[in-house]
């Protein structure tokens, strides 16, 4: 991931020497941890902090055929055709949308699971995050990219953070020139709708971000396990700002992110909008939605 993280950058872009420094100068690099933000719970640990959000992927998920299948889609595979996905999240919509599919569990690695849709007839199909296939240097096995109308994605995903010390303000001043923008805003606003909604892995919560001019949209879903039941709203807001920027605090967090050198500003209003939509969907039984998928998850 580390040397995914300097070849993201061109290399007339200062951010490349960010590392480069931090090691010149001996600083300890294991002090830092670098993660896919989808996986980073929205409440750190006291005394950790996101203290850079990197420009994101492609977050939106990719369809892998089995060889035998080449040159179809979703849409055109078979009745009673097998798709594996571990996400509840996205079998949870997918089968809503594709109720002609049957959908499996499928675990492992990225390198296990294609091995078993290669290698075996059990799956027709597998669905896999498009920026984890692109970053391992296998996009040519995406066979479809499912867009929003079809499957959106989850909080964080294909976005890159560094975790470090809250205390640590050099290293937060010198990792903060990693922060993409737009990426900071809307996974703020991701995050903060997760936060509120109580979600997790366990239970079927999507969302979709778009930056257009100085809007921000949020669209924010809930679904039961068969997809059957779900609530799905979107909101916008205002992040224009006067480009003032925050100094380093290491108090300043906003549901994990320590976002220096932006306006916080536009940061306060990507974090309210991501409450007021989950406040939205909760006030129509999202609650009583994701408590029932959570109940049966844990049955299962």
């Amino acid at each position: 991931l580390m040397a995914y993280i300097l070849s993201s950058f061109n290399t007339s872009d200062k951010t490349i020497d960010v590392f480069k420094t931090l090691i010149c100068a001996g600083v300890n690099v294991q002090n830092m941890v670098v993660h896919s933000l989808k996986d980073l719970p929205t409440a750190l640990p006291p005394g950790f902090t996101i203290g850079a959000v990197l420009k994101r992927e492609n977050p939106h998920d990719a369809v892998v055929l089995h060889p035998k299948n080449t040159g179809k889609s979703l849409d055109t595979l078979p009745n009673k055709s097998v798709i594996g996905t571990s996400s509840l999240r996205r079998a949870a919509q997918l089968k809503k949308r594709f109720p002609h599919l049957e959908f499996k569990d499928i675990r492992g690695n990225l390198n296990t699971r294609l091995k078993k849709l290669d290698e075996k007839d059990d799956f027709s199909a597998i669905i896999l995050a498009a920026a984890g296939l692109r970053r391992m240097g296998w996009e040519s096995r995406v066979s479809q990219i499912l867009g929003p109308e079809d499957c959106m994605y989850a909080v964080g995903q294909g976005a890159i953070a560094i975790e470090v010390r809250a205390k640590d303000k050099d290293i937060l001043e010198m990792v903060s020139v990693l922060h993409d923008p737009n990426t900071v805003l809307r996974c703020i606003a991701e995050r903060a709708f997760l936060r509120r909604l109580e979600g997790g892995c366990s239970v079927p919560v999507a969302v979709h971000t778009e930056v257009k001019g100085s809007q921000l949209y949020l669209t924010g879903a809930v679904y039961s396990l068969d997809g059957s039941d779900s609530l799905k709203e979107t909101m916008q807001t205002s992040i224009a700002s006067d480009n003032k920027v925050e100094e380093v605090d290491e108090w300043v967090q906003r549901v994990g992110v320590t976002a220096n050198n932006m306006p916080g500003p536009a940061q306060d209003a990507s974090e309210k909008l991501g409450l007021d939509l989950a406040n939205l969907l909760l006030s129509k039984g999202a609650k009583e939605i994701l408590t029932v998928a959570r109940e049966l998850n844990d049955a299962r």
